[in-house]
């Protein structure tokens, strides 16, 4: 098939030459909010191409991006493909050793980085990575004599404007740029072993954003404003929250940082958010934390509202019925007294979507949302898939589920379970890896995800669990862990869980502690400590996890349920290495970390039913 745009640069050309003086990209410095509309944000692709060209980069050349989501990742993005030459992110969390690999497998002549952090890492592996020719870095300071740098405003030459010949001699690169071409080897975070290099191709990317809009049936306007704040580094967030808006001529806005949405979604008040189920369920916890906080009137006032809320979405989305007048006035009533004002207050008064992505969604967290006229629109999808191969719409809903096939998009379950995909957004390969390419796909071509699931008679495709994260307990049960994990994130005082139990006679878990919740908690209750590793050792703060942990147990098969667990002292985070950059858990790393602890908890005497030796 045709797609509308012959490559990603031919796409953004064109939607700067229709949506030329709309606002392409706003983000704030120093405190103001700048705007840069789609001529002037072409331009400046255009201007960093040009840099690079005089670097020697050229089509097929590879140019890391070493940076934070901000507008110089989009510049420099499309300024790389522009020549046709590759682009490999990587996360600004990598230390230096994983940023090595990255490089030398990637073979990467130039790395475009933020700051003098990400600089650092670069300068203390520069003897490992003989491929890099230049450094360029965003924010100006004084190098290290033995690897200089440029800097992104003397790469791109801004002050100076592009001279008719340049520009006429970049788009013809642009023109050379084929559907076929590769633009991006992404190397997977991954929660186990050495990351693979997933070689994705312009068709890819341009297929899954067609068929997202043809099913979607226009939710994407011009006038749309997307925050932006998922890493670019992840093909969830290039796709959805830079690639999609710009082939519609509308906004993105750029958070400042992810501790900074909730204020940013105030001043930039999106209509649409890409982001993954963490930092909803961060969301949906601190809407019930204020609502604590508030006059008894006002709770109860909510609370109904809620209720409401339940009838209308039982109704209307899960049974598919049309409601009452009664329901429509009593819900139109609440959702203006109650929800229309949370909805200000968050700066969501026009509101479309929130997408959600990268991992599982509680399907309670969801229906909250839905409830308070935020809805959440759940699909799936790897990096391998660029990244959709299914998802809901407002037509075609159904919560638990990860919606239904992309057209063009086939699937195959395997007896095991195992869920593979075939269809035109299924990457070209793992790059330089032809034997990990080979294992990746079946005799017919179809992609072997490694997630388990099944599809119900109406086409909706449900996600049960990696099929390498499936726990089979020493009795020989199947236990999914992902699901009671969610379960024990969706109680007060729990942040995040690891379930464990493979080949062990019974399930326990690594708790962390919500940390403002549990010191309100200790506050209240006269708590004496140290600091948080000695509160988590607290006998009334593990009797507190005690019943939290019985409550979950309460809504699970006995085989399922959790016997013992232990309270860590810190989060789970990408810095300390046990979460990957889309929020997921790193098992392998979280129990080489936890070992001692875990094993504890298999004790032969069975006496204890924590373990607090942190």
């Amino acid at each position: 098939m045709k797609w509308q745009y012959k490559s990603l640069p031919d796409m953004l050309r064109r939607s700067a030459k229709e949506h030329k003086d709309r606002i392409a990209i706003s983000y704030k410095k120093k405190g103001q909010i700048i705007d840069i509309s789609y001529k002037d944000y072409y331009d400046f692709t255009l201007m960093v191409s040009r840099g690079l060209k005089k670097l020697g980069v050229k089509k097929g050349d590879k140019v890391a991006i070493l940076s934070e989501t901000r507008p110089m990742w989009a510049l420099a993005d499309f300024g790389i493909m522009n020549l046709g030459a590759w682009v490999i992110p990587i996360y600004h969390t990598n230390t230096p050793e994983q940023i090595s690999y990255i490089l030398n497998h990637s073979q990467a002549k130039v790395v475009i980085a933020s700051d003098i952090s990400q600089y650092k890492k670069i300068l203390e592996i520069k003897d490992e990575v003989p491929s890099v020719k230049i450094v360029v870095t965003h924010d100006r300071f004084i190098p290290d004599k033995k690897l200089p740098v440029l800097t992104f405003y003397q790469l791109t030459e801004m002050s100076v404007p592009l001279k008719d010949e340049e520009r006429k001699e970049i788009e013809k690169s642009i023109d050379d740029v084929d559907t076929e071409d590769t633009f991006t080897v992404i190397y997977t975070s991954g929660t186990t072993g050495v990351p693979k290099g997933v070689e994705l191709c312009h068709r890819n990317i341009l297929s899954n954003i067609h068929y997202i809009d043809k099913k979607a049936g226009g939710l994407v306007d011009k006038d749309d404003v997307f925050l932006s704040f998922l890493p670019y580094s992840h093909i969830l967030g290039r796709t959805a929250n830079l690639y999609m808006p710009i082939s519609h001529g509308a906004k993105v806005a750029y958070a400042e940082s992810i501790e900074k949405v909730a204020d940013n979604m105030a001043e930039f008040k999106p209509n649409i958010i890409i982001t993954v189920p963490r930092l909803l369920e961060k969301m949906h916890s601190r809407i019930l934390d204020a609502v604590h906080d508030v006059s008894e009137f006002k709770k109860g006032l909510f609370n109904k509202a809620l209720e409401a809320g339940k009838e209308y979405l039982e109704t209307v989305y899960i049974k598919k019925s049309k409601p009452t007048v009664s329901l429509n006035v009593k819900y139109k009533l609440y959702d203006e007294l109650v929800f229309s004002k949370l909805r200000e207050k968050l700066g969501l008064d026009n509101f479309k979507t929130f997408v959600s992505g990268g991992a599982p969604l509680n399907q309670d967290i969801n229906k909250f949302f839905w409830m308070i006229g935020l809805p959440v629109i759940e699909g799936y999808g790897l990096t391998e898939t660029s990244p959709v191969l299914c998802v809901n719409t407002f037509d075609k809903l159904k919560f638990g589920s990860v919606g239904t096939l992309l057209e063009e998009t086939e699937l195959k379950i395997a007896e095991d379970g195992e869920l593979l995909f075939r269809g035109p957004q299924v990457m070209k390969g793992y790059y330089r890896e032809d034997e990990k390419t080979k294992e990746a796909f079946d005799d017919e071509g179809y992609f072997k995800t490694g997630d388990i699931g099944k599809m119900d008679d109406e086409g909706f495709i449900f996600i049960t669990d990696r099929k390498k994260e499936l726990i089979v307990t020493a009795g020989g049960k199947n236990i999914a862990p992902a699901p009671i994990e969610n379960l024990l994130k969706n109680t007060k005082y729990i942040s995040n869980a690891f379930v464990y139990g493979d080949k062990k006679p019974y399930l326990v878990a690594i708790l962390t502690i919500d940390l403002e919740r549990v010191l309100d908690y200790a506050k209240e209750h006269n708590l004496k400590y140290f600091d948080v590793a000695d509160l988590a050792k607290n006998e009334k703060i593990l009797e507190l996890f005690r019943k939290e942990v019985e409550k979950v147990n309460e809504q699970l098969p006995r085989y399922e349920t959790i016997k013992k667990f232990v309270v860590a002292p810190q989060d789970f985070s990408i810095e300390g290495g046990e979460l990957t950059p889309t929020l997921k858990l790193k098992r392998r790393v979280i129990y080489k970390k936890y070992s001692d602890k875990i094993e504890c908890l298999y004790g032969d005497d069975g006496s204890c039913y924590t373990c607090s030796q942190f």
